[in-house]
């Protein structure tokens, strides 16, 4: 049986509670639909996989109940079923930046087309919102890798390589949308005044890209056992993760002299202060959402 998987965020004003949690989680259960659902003051952030009728009433139930508003959803299928549980966390963010804060005034979304037209303007910088571990799989051809864990640090790098050059056209990306959009609003806020972000993120640019306008080079990272999609947004065959130091592999990186199977790979002994903040545990069980 093919199982859909939808990813989708939404920013709005929430107040979630325990009995909202409880609701949802019901509801997955019922419906045999199992992932992660973020429910925050700031909105609602989450992956769910399951049957797709299954999913189409869990995504019903949200709009319905919790966001009050239609979802944008962006969607894949698997041949498994990539989440263990289905669970509901009540968070402070969505995404966290260090500023809890709902986005009103964002950066402008552009399409798959206006997007590959700013990834040639050399007047650009294209920024990868995503840690390293997730841009080390595959990113836009000319985009910039800040080489970060955590999304708190892209202000810091930010500062430090385009500093008060507020006129410097700033392209954004990441997964699907929600850590590029929210970052958008902090450039605003900034006094960035040239800002733009890919619209439904990664995902959404792997479903309406032809292969021959498709300027992405490598896979995709997701947080699920599928560790990581193709541009036909199919499970990666050949990415895995070291259990030993939570890398994400591929197989270059595994026909390295350094890589020994369970045991150690490239990046085990790099000391490098922007490591993956993964448990050996999530590595080990791929429950990158635990």
């Amino acid at each position: 049986m093919s199982i859909q998987v939808a990813t989708f965020y939404h920013f709005c004003p929430l107040r979630p509670d325990a009995e909202q949690q409880q609701a949802l989680v019901a509801e997955m259960e019922t419906q045999g639909v199992k992932g992660t659902v973020l429910l925050t003051p700031e909105g609602v952030n989450a992956t769910i996989a399951g049957p797709k009728s299954g999913v189409q009433a869990v995504l019903r139930a949200i709009e319905g109940q919790i966001t009050l508003a239609p979802l944008e959803v962006k969607y894949s299928t698997c041949a498994f079923q990539p989440f263990g549980k289905a669970k509901v966390k009540l968070k402070p963010e969505t995404i966290s930046l260090g500023e809890p804060a709902c986005p009103t005034v964002v950066g402008e979304y552009l399409d798959t087309q206006a997007w590959n037209a700013l990834l040639q303007d050399p007047d650009a910088i294209i920024i990868d919102t995503r840690n390293d571990y997730e841009v080390h799989l595959g990113t836009f051809r000319g985009a910039v890798n800040p080489n970060i864990a955590s999304f708190r640090e892209l202000p810091d790098f930010v500062r430090r390589v385009i500093g008060e050059d507020n006129t410097r056209k700033i392209g954004t990306f990441c997964t699907g949308g929600i850590r590029c959009e929210k970052f958008t609003a902090w450039l605003l806020a900034e006094g960035y005044q040239h800002v733009y972000h890919l619209k439904g993120g990664i995902l959404k640019y792997f479903e309406e890209v032809s292969a021959a306008d498709n300027q992405w080079i490598g896979e995709c990272f997701v947080f699920d056992d599928r560790i990581a999609v193709d541009c036909d947004l199919q499970p990666s065959q050949t990415a895995s993760i070291c259990p030993v130091c939570s890398y994400t592999l591929t197989p270059a990186d595994r026909a390295q002299p350094s890589y020994a199977e369970n045991q150690s790979c490239p990046y085990c002994a790099v000391a490098d202060p922007y490591r993956p903040m993964l448990s050996r545990a999530q590595a080990a069980g791929h429950d990158l959402n635990a």
